[in-house]
């Protein structure tokens, strides 16, 4: 007879125990229904750990041919400790760069788990809304910028409020500067530098706030959104209170608390350096896996040049484009 399902560590039990006194061992087995190999099992297990041995024992193998060696789960610590902010994806396309063969991503979600250098991220729902209606999808370098202060923190009795300008299309990051206030014309000569570098964008995308837009202004122009214009670049404006229509370069946020503002780094050397590890090294989900950097070259293919700080020349203008400033 087969072991009784809802009793089966008595029956156990009780064969165990026949089956250190009976010499016929294979009657015995059949009696239970069992094979012999499986009741030599049992037999031996009664005899090394007694009545605890009756007990089911996982089947979980104690070892795996692919498990990952010492060395390799040391290195997948390293680089998370060298790159706290990043997650689980960039982590292996970093040390698959490094090494050329790499482990699962389910993988090194395992060993920085077990490391407790990751935390399961709340999933949350999503909004009905939030895209932006107006608003287009960069389909080329330089047809949509983006730009926002990250907010402020302090470094001592110094105050860092940093000004990122992103490539929509590309990723790649054109400017992250901390600006010594947030007028018009302390933005505008950034702006003239980038321009002056990547030539002028189609269009730019920014929130409702200071400098960007005007609550008192016409059409709420800026002084400085008032010269984009100007300059031919087309306007784009997230909806008041949904930092999702623009949520690409809201994501760079959480980059920089983790990375700059939890240290309490607001020296320019140091946003030049997060600068180059974003555009060079730190790999893009959106760009499978690769880096912003590589699409610097073909900025020139793409360039709308900038008129300069005093006027438009005419030889540098697109059709279409205003002819002078007043």
């Amino acid at each position: 007879m087969p072991w009784k399902k809802s009793e089966p560590m008595e029956e156990r039990m009780e064969f165990a125990v026949r089956a250190m006194q009976t010499l016929n061992f294979r009657a015995l087995c059949q009696q239970y229904g069992i094979s012999t190999k499986t009741g030599y099992k049992w037999k031996e297990r009664f005899w090394r750990k007694g009545l605890a041995g009756m007990a089911e024992e996982s089947r979980r193998p104690k070892s795996h041919s692919k498990q990952l060696a010492e060395e390799e789960v040391c290195e997948i610590v390293r680089l998370k400790l060298a790159h706290m902010a990043w997650g689980a994806r960039k982590i292996r396309e970093l040390y698959l760069r490094r090494h050329g063969e790499v482990a699962s991503e389910s993988t090194f979600k395992r060993v920085l788990e077990r490391a407790a250098l990751t935390q399961k991220r709340r999933r949350r729902r999503a909004p009905e809304a939030g895209r932006l209606s107006t608003g287009r999808e960069a389909a080329a370098l330089n047809e949509v910028w983006t730009v926002d202060f990250k907010g402020w923190w302090r470094n001592g009795d110094k105050r860092c409020e940093p000004l990122r300008v992103r490539d929509e299309y590309s990723r790649y990051l054109l400017e992250v500067r901390a600006v010594e206030d947030g007028r018009s014309e302390t933005v505008r000569k950034s702006f003239e530098r980038i321009f002056e570098r990547h030539g002028l964008p189609e269009a730019i995308r920014s929130d409702n706030g200071s400098p960007f837009a005007s609550r008192q202004g016409l059409l709420g122009l800026s002084r400085l959104s008032a010269w984009w214009v100007v300059l031919g670049i087309d306007l784009e404006r997230g909806r008041p209170g949904h930092p999702q229509d623009n949520a690409g370069h809201e994501r760079m946020h959480k980059d920089i608390s983790c990375e700059l503002e939890a240290v309490g780094e607001c020296a320019q050397d140091a946003l030049d350096v997060w600068r180059e590890t974003f555009n060079y090294e730190r790999p893009h989900e959106a760009l499978g896996m690769r880096c912003p950097g590589g699409s610097l070259p073909r900025f020139r293919e793409k360039i709308r040049r900038h008129p300069g700080r005093f006027g438009l020349s005419k030889d540098v203008l697109s059709p279409g484009q205003p002819k002078g400033l007043n």
